[in-house]
């Protein structure tokens, strides 16, 4: 039996004297399956203040970021969460932009109405409108945030007007046939609720005309009061079908793909040949594929057949999904698009030929310091764009870092990854326990403390260690730790005691970074980067300064040339006269 989607109609009014200066905006997305059955519709109406010299830019920006922002977010994350974020993050980019431009701002009031399997989702700042059509109910659904300043009402709470934001959130079980109204302030005092039903219903089948002849009736009275009608907008939006599961389903998270069976090297899946099996465990499968269409190698990973009804962990794959197609750095392995729609759960990286930090090192044991310290600064490159998306890796150790036969380091598998603020997966700390600590595990993680950015620091800092010395950084292994007292017996042992290469300065950097206690790190990987590059430094200086000599040299010899020739023609001239 086929499964019924989220179905919807809409109309769109707008009256302006000049659309190039409108100050309000509107938008209705409806995406395709499966990201609708995972993030659900958007129905959006943005309207900045009326003495705003930016106002057109203001309201188009709050629709359009949300939109595409909100259809960004991880899969596995629910309505509220995403939108929530996604709100907090534009407005506090609006708000910082304001401060920055001479006239005008980025403030705009905004309504968000999410439909997402039987659920709505209202989410408002300011005092844009939005109503709901239930049978015989006309009801408002948003409240005004409005200020009186010498005779004028300004939106207050609305999105960029200050560094926080308050949001009013509403959920509701959605009906079919509900209709919802989207409008701006302007249009108050004009038509009164029964007039709207009245002119709605009179063909609610073209809801185009019906905005139509709403915008129509309102420029009417306006104008008939004797006020201009300059900027009415009008949207309506009805639920034509609902879904047949219910919003919490497992089904609409992971959008009805099954999880492939157990795979051996030559069978095929979507078009994708096995070539080899990598890795086999009790939450993932591995694989390196061929693409037999694109005719490239890539590698695939899905999680275990087993875990089928585990909807845990397949919530934790489908972040490592996403970080793995978020995350856009040369030194983090890439997302690869398959020729063809898939049809189960996993998802493409690209195939890295190379070798992992742990092979490098053993092939290459008379490796210089600056060939050491390239590796480690590109490493250090991978752990901040992943902290930049917000995402900690939880596993950074050598058998996870690839090598290419250029040099490129290329940081690969995040089973165990999860959002900094604890949003990405709820038992992270477990899943980390499943996929297994390691000796350049932080300590936080076997003591069950607070974990942060500064753990993978930790974790960073000791695989450097280990690539400059061969070694640990303690006689104890962090991951064997039981108590808190068993911190004391974590003595840092001296890098340059075991290569005397290494400088005093990073010798100190590494032992701060590699504190037990994580408060007593560095606030920032940044600053422990910057102690890493500064060997390389003196070098590049040195040499500078070596070549700005010898040009300095050069240069005093053709000018005392220059003088001997001038002085040896002067000398002829007296001679000859």
């Amino acid at each position: 039996m086929a499964t019924t989607q989220l179905s919807l109609s809409f109309g769109q009014a707008f009256v302006a004297p000049d659309r190039r200066r409108h100050r309000s905006s509107m938008s209705v997305c409806l995406p395709e399956s499966p990201q609708l059955n995972a993030k659900g519709a958007c129905a959006l109406i943005s309207d900045a203040t009326q003495r705003n010299s930016m106002a057109k830019q203001a309201g188009d920006l709050g629709v359009r970021g949300f939109l595409a922002d909100y259809y960004s977010t991880p899969d596995h994350w629910d309505v509220k969460t995403s939108a929530t974020r996604v709100l907090n993050s534009l407005n506090a980019w609006t708000y910082s932009q304001s401060r920055q431009v001479a006239e005008g701002s980025y403030v705009t009031s905004l309504s968000a109405l999410v439909l997402c399997g039987a659920q709505g989702h209202l989410f408002h700042m300011g005092d844009t409108l939005v109503f709901r059509l239930r049978g015989a109910e006309f009801e408002q659904l948003t409240r005004d945030h409005v200020t009186d300043l010498g005779g004028y009402r300004y939106p207050s709470r609305a999105l960029g007007m200050d560094n926080s934001i308050d949001i009013d959130y509403v959920r509701f079980p959605a009906k079919q046939g509900d209709l919802f109204l989207f409008t701006t302030q302007a249009v108050l005092g004009t038509l009164m609720p029964s007039e709207y039903v009245q002119l709605i219903r009179q063909d609610a089948s073209d809801l185009h005309a019906a905005c139509e002849r709403l915008a129509e009736a309102a420029v009417q009275r306006a104008q008939s009061r004797g006020y201009g009608a300059g900027q009415f907008c009008f949207q309506l939006v009805r639920i034509d079908e609902l879904p047949d599961a219910p919003s919490d389903s497992p089904a609409r998270v992971y959008g009805e793909l099954p999880i492939p069976p157990e795979l051996s090297p030559g069978e095929r899946l979507d078009g994708l040949e096995v070539q080899a099996v990598l890795s086999r465990t009790a939450q993932s499968r591995v694989y390196r594929v061929r693409d037999l269409e694109g005719d490239r190698d890539m590698i695939m990973k899905a999680p275990s057949p087993a875990l089928s009804q585990r909807n845990i962990y397949l919530e934790h794959f489908l972040l490592q999904q996403w970080v793995v197609e978020r995350v856009k750095s040369p030194f983090v392995v890439r997302v690869m698009e398959p020729s063809r729609p898939r049809r189960y759960l996993y998802y493409l990286m690209a195939y890295v030929e190379g070798e992992t930090l742990a092979a490098w090192a053993r092939r290459h044991p008379q490796a210089s310091l600056a060939q050491r310290l390239d590796i480690a600064n590109q490493l250090g490159k991978a752990v901040q764009a992943l902290h930049h998306r917000e995402v900690l890796h939880q596993q950074i150790h050598p058998d996870n870092i690839l090598i290419d036969a250029h040099g490129q380091v290329v940081l690969t598998d995040f089973s165990a990854c999860r959002m900094r603020d604890g949003g990405g997966h709820k038992d992270a700390r477990e899943l980390l326990r499943q996929a297994g600590l390691t000796e350049h595990s932080a300590p936080e993680y076997a003591l069950d403390d607070d974990i942060g950015r500064r753990s993978d620091q930790y974790s960073y800092a000791s695989t450097v260690y280990w690539l400059l010395t061969g070694e640990l950084p303690y006689a104890m292994s962090p991951d064997r730790l039981l108590r808190h007292t068993d911190l004391e017996q974590l003595v840092y042992r001296r890098a340059r005691q075991r290569n005397p290469e290494v400088p005093q300065a990073l010798d100190e950097a590494l032992r701060r970074a590699l504190d037990p206690q994580r408060a007593l790190r560095y606030r920032r990987l940044s600053e422990f980067l910057r102690e890493v590059r500064q060997p390389l430094a003196p070098r590049r200086r040195e040499a500078g300064s070596g070549n700005g000599q010898r040009r300095l040299r050069d240069a005093g010899h053709f000018w005392q040339g220059v003088a001997g020739i001038l002085l040896l023609l002067l000398v002829l001239s007296w001679l000859l006269r």
